[in-house]
């Protein structure tokens, strides 16, 4: 992927290597118990968290700043994605007679505090509606590539852009209608609303990847094949079956690889926002 000479967005927070205090009411057992439960039943934590916990910046110690190898070319790297996206959807949303409001990333260490709640890294990449910020651990990207067999630029370029997917969709007022919908639905029908959302953010994140290649041709051979096996490997299938040895459809929260790796080159392929409609009555994702 190129990037090297492309200009970095002014919207990042870097929070790595200071620590984060909690005070959690009801004292430390129940957040941990609270987070456990979560990421069972594919839940985002923070928002479980919200209510009941708050949270301290600390200074960061000596130890905590000695970074590993090639970390900061990493988010000099992130930071040009985001401005990738940046001048995109600010292109998008002109022609649709908006206006875009650039989020910030907040890059960080294990631990992070947000207006949506406390958060670990375990967690993975999140964006937060309440504070309009996309937050990452820059270790998720080694987990991408050890773990999840997804190495690549452009896979890792995929993570970004799909987050920014979730921030257009509460730009344009997505994702509090399908919250709303998820109050009075039951629970396979909430599961069902949090896919299309996940699925859309994944076509979204096509949607940049074509139009950032089509202004600054940033694709290079074998681009577009790692940001598919990034979707894929991170479906919900697939992450059942290394977690448990089996799959259950209705807890998907995401998406499958299939559907996740569909959505992304519809996105990708087309460059067209109408086309990532998946909230379509009928559509079988």
């Amino acid at each position: 992927m190129r990037w090297e000479n492309d200009r970095k967005s002014e919207n990042i927070e870097d929070r790595r290597g200071i620590g984060v205090s909690r005070g959690v009411i009801g004292g430390g057992i129940g957040t941990i118990i609270i987070v456990l439960v979560a990421l069972y039943f594919g839940i985002d934590p923070a928002m479980l968290l919200d209510l009941g916990t708050t949270t301290n910046v600390s200074a960061p110690s000596s130890a905590s700043l000695q970074r590993p190898a090639g970390e900061d070319r990493l988010a000099d790297f992130v930071s040009v994605v985001l401005a990738d996206t940046e001048d995109t959807w600010h292109e998008l949303f002109r022609r649709s007679g908006k206006e875009y409001r650039e989020p910030k990333l907040v890059l960080f260490s294990q631990e992070v505090g947000s207006a949506c709640g406390f958060a670990q890294s375990a967690m993975g990449p999140f964006y937060c509606p309440r504070d309009q910020k996309v937050y990452i651990d820059l270790q998720f990207y080694r987990d991408l590539e050890d773990r999840f067999h997804a190495p690549g630029e452009f896979a890792q370029a995929y993570v970004v852009a799909h987050e920014i997917g979730h921030h257009v969709q509460n730009l344009m007022g997505i994702s509090d209608k399908v919250q709303r919908l998820q109050q009075g639905a039951g629970k396979a029908q909430a599961n069902n609303l949090s896919v299309r959302l996940e699925l859309q953010a994944d076509c979204l994140a096509g949607i940049w990847g074509y139009h950032a290649n089509r202004t600054k041709k940033i694709v290079e051979a074998g681009d577009v094949e790692a940001a598919l096996r990034a979707a894929s490997s991170i479906g919900d299938d697939r992450l059942q079956k290394q977690a448990q040895g089996y799959v259950v459809p209705e807890s998907f929260t995401h998406g499958s690889s299939a559907q996740r790796v569909r959505w992304f080159r519809r996105g990708i392929e087309t460059g067209d926002i109408a086309q990532c409609d998946t909230f379509k009555e009928g559509d079988s994702l």
